[in-house]
């Protein structure tokens, strides 16, 4: 009896563990069409209603969800505070939050120098330059796409699988 208990319990552990792995998958293209739709947002905010930066960002914050809300009400407030340049203020909290999103190093980079664009152009320019952003972000969600849809199942089965692997050999 102590056996099928302890079986079971490698089984539920090495599953979860599937899970959890898969989750980031899935994780990372829906924080990619997350931060896309906020690009687009403050997009709208900067070129039609000609909104501040730092109550755009307050804004964008109150219409996003976690964990890009917490980004940009962070990035409003030392906008707000004006102790830094907007580069330096979108850098710190980009590093904050970024402990808590699944994307990889190529969506920071691509974050980070959209960061250094923001508040240095005229309107025009700086609708480009989110544009641009946009378009290495549609990139990269297209290839978290394919990721999710080769790896997402295949991480499911391999967390499953690996404890029936675990339970036989250690029967």
């Amino acid at each position: 009896m102590l056996k099928i208990i302890g079986a079971v319990i490698i089984l539920l552990a090495t599953t979860w563990a599937g899970f959890e792995a898969a989750r980031h998958f899935s994780q990372r293209t829906k924080q990619l069409r997350q931060i896309k739709m906020a690009l687009q947002s403050l997009e709208a905010e900067i070129m039609y209603s000609h909104t501040p930066l730092s109550e755009a960002s307050i804004r964008l914050s109150k219409q996003i969800g976690s964990p890009f809300s917490g980004f940009f009400e962070a990035f409003s407030k030392r906008l707000a505070a004006g102790e830094t340049t907007v580069k330096i203020a979108w850098d710190e909290c980009l590093r904050e939050a970024w402990k808590s999103l699944s994307l990889k190093q190529g969506e920071f980079e691509i974050l980070s120098q959209f960061g250094g664009t923001l508040g240095r152009h005229d309107r025009v320019q700086q609708q480009k330059q989110i544009k641009l952003a946009m378009a290495h972000l549609d990139r990269e969600e297209r290839d978290a796409a394919e990721k999710q849809g080769k790896y997402e199942k295949m991480m499911k089965s391999l967390g499953f699988l690996t404890g029936l692997l675990l339970i036989i050999m250690l029967l």
